[in-house]
């Protein structure tokens, strides 16, 4: 699943990027600036979830639609970026046979705690001359949160 989800963010955000080395994660995740998580469900429960500060997501906005974001413009494309990260990793997975359905987008500019995963893995990607996004993946039981 990670594999599929990294897969998706290089054909999503079209930047040079570098994927660092994934950590496990303690059972809480605390956000930075920006953060906004989608649910799947499925063959495989849980979230992925994007974090960054708004500097570098405002600069991706500036990449991609060539111009810079900010306020609720720049909340609205920061879901928008989950959606189809989201929605292409679902795609993928399906190609593997694998089904997973995904939720809505829901971004928080509030400092946040998440619990109640099982497994979970940050992947930091750094992207050239624009900043570095964290990617999550959150795993956990049939039925939990």
């Amino acid at each position: 699943m990670l594999h599929s989800v990294m897969e998706s963010v290089r054909q999503v955000i079209p930047i040079p990027a570098v994927v660092q080395s994934p950590n496990v994660l303690e059972d809480t995740v605390i956000q930075r600036d920006i953060e906004v998580f989608v649910g799947f469900t499925g063959h495989a429960y849980g979230r992925i979830v994007i974090q960054g500060e708004c500097k570098t997501f405002s600069k991706l906005g500036e990449f991609m639609y060539g111009m810079p974001l900010e306020g609720d413009i720049l909340h609205s494309f920061v879901g928008e970026l989950a959606n189809m990260v989201a929605g292409n990793t679902s795609i993928l997975i399906s190609n593997k046979g694998i089904t997973i359905d995904i939720t809505p987008p829901t971004v928080m500019v509030e400092k946040l705690h998440l619990h109640g995963y099982e497994r979970g893995i940050s992947v930091p990607v750094q992207f050239e001359n624009v900043g570095e996004i964290n990617i999550i993946l959150l795993l956990q039981n049939q039925g939990d949160g």
